[in-house]
């Protein structure tokens, strides 16, 4: 009898892999915003030492805390960060900014280098707002806080970067949204590299110590 449950039980998984995995590679190739396969190892160029080319960056245009528009076109020929934050966040964004200003800081000289950080909380992130918190901050020029409308700030987010970000009432804050951040060579392609294991990181820990390091190292190698 055992054997036939778990003959049974095998049935089944294999039944689910035949309908789910198309469904989940479709999630990744066929993306409204940006079309291309940023988890397919097999689709990734192996361009320096350490750093992997993952695909091209979503389409995006935004404002900045100036009322500057930041877009995929203002950033051409230089390095840029994504991360997607808010003002009002009391949980992981005091991490994220802490670690984000020392990015900034190592390459605030650098006019071929760009940090972008996306509000998901536009209705309060005004650009006064905006403008605030990035002097609280000590952000240099290089640092845009940018914002847009919500709907399309969080389809950027979840079907361009594939990274979450949604409100949510229940929780802190009254939003969720991805700690990491996404590194974008001066050809628009977003860039990773690999873990333990040989496989992309695809981003990079916002929050990790550890993982900002590695961030800047491979910041540095773009920009040489």
């Amino acid at each position: 009898m055992k054997n036939k449950s778990y003959i049974g039980i095998a049935f089944v998984i294999l039944i689910f892999g035949i309908w789910a995995v198309p469904k989940i590679v479709d999630r990744y190739q066929n993306s409204d915003i940006v079309k291309n396969d940023r988890l397919n190892v097999a689709n990734i160029d192996r361009e320096t030492a350490s750093i992997l080319k993952i695909g091209p960056a979503p389409k995006f245009s935004f404002k900045n805390q100036n009322e500057q528009i930041v877009d995929n076109k203002s950033l051409e020929g230089k390095i840029y960060l994504v991360e997607f934050f808010f003002t009002k966040c009391p949980t992981i964004c005091p991490v994220m900014n802490k670690n984000m200003r020392q990015i900034d800081s190592t390459f605030a000289n650098r006019k071929d280098f760009q940090i972008v950080s996306v509000s998901i909380d536009p209705d309060n992130d005004t650009f006064e707002v905006l403008k605030k918190h990035a002097e609280k901050l000590g952000a240099s020029e290089n640092w845009n806080f940018v914002r847009a409308d919500k709907a399309y700030t969080f389809e950027v987010a979840t079907r361009g970067f594939n990274l979450y970000a949604g409100q949510n009432n229940k929780v802190a804050g009254g939003f969720e949204h991805s700690g990491l951040f996404a590194l974008v060579d001066k050809n628009g392609n977003i860039k990773s590299r690999t873990d333990d294991f040989g496989n992309p990181i695809v981003y990079y820990d916002g929050l990790s110590a550890k993982a900002v390091t590695e961030l800047i190292t491979d910041i540095k190698t773009l920009l040489n």
